[in-house]
């Protein structure tokens, strides 16, 4: 569960921490995330995503193209990680519904904090995902049950959050459109 939301952030750190710990021995992860190509290719994943999740706009353009990337490597870590409890079928389904929704809780919240003019605030957002991610992985393969608790709390407190900052966007979005519409209406009375 918390390999799958963590996923949701960040996939590529998330297959990254997972893999690496199994291959020098830190943890039993799957084989399958010890390989050269899954490591090199989540690594250098990792380093684009690292740069471009900095750069507001860019990051949420990214992050619209891993809407349907990230809740698949969820899906498939978690199928790899909890085939054994569960079954591949719903480990897999459980695993990418939680990387969706921690994905869909960072692009709205990128979004929000894409309307704010300085680009810190990004940076700051992006550091404090890696860690999270970071943190969350590494808790998961100590204490399982700790994490499994924490990635459904963040996954439930992200719904809310997704939704709230929806509405506001969608509240934002009208006042814009109501604003167009007077300034087109002033333009047509003047001529």
């Amino acid at each position: 569960m918390a390999a799958g939301w963590a996923s949701g952030l960040n996939a590529y750190l998330t297959v990254l921490i997972l893999g690496a710990s199994g291959r020098l021995g830190w943890a039993d992860t799957p084989a399958g995330l010890q390989t050269n190509l899954v490591l090199g290719a989540a690594g250098a994943a990792f380093v684009v995503e690292f740069v471009v999740d900095k750069v507001p706009l860019l990051d949420s353009v990214w992050d619209l193209v891993h809407t349907f990337i990230r809740p698949v490597i969820g899906g498939l870590t978690g199928a790899a990680i909890a085939a054994g409890q569960l079954g591949r079928p719903a480990a897999f389904a459980l695993a990418g519904g939680l990387a969706l929704i921690g994905h869909l809780t960072k692009t709205t919240s990128r979004l929000a904090i894409n309307m704010s003019p300085e680009p810190f605030t990004n940076v700051i957002a992006s550091f404090a995902e890696d860690g999270v991610v970071s943190a969350l992985v590494v808790l998961a393969m100590a204490y399982p049950r700790i994490a499994a608790i924490s990635a459904t709390v963040a996954a439930i407190v992200g719904v809310i959050i997704a939704f709230l900052l929806w509405r506001l966007a969608r509240r934002g979005l009208r006042r814009v459109r109501a604003w167009l519409d007077g300034r087109s209406m002033q333009t047509r009375n003047s001529l």
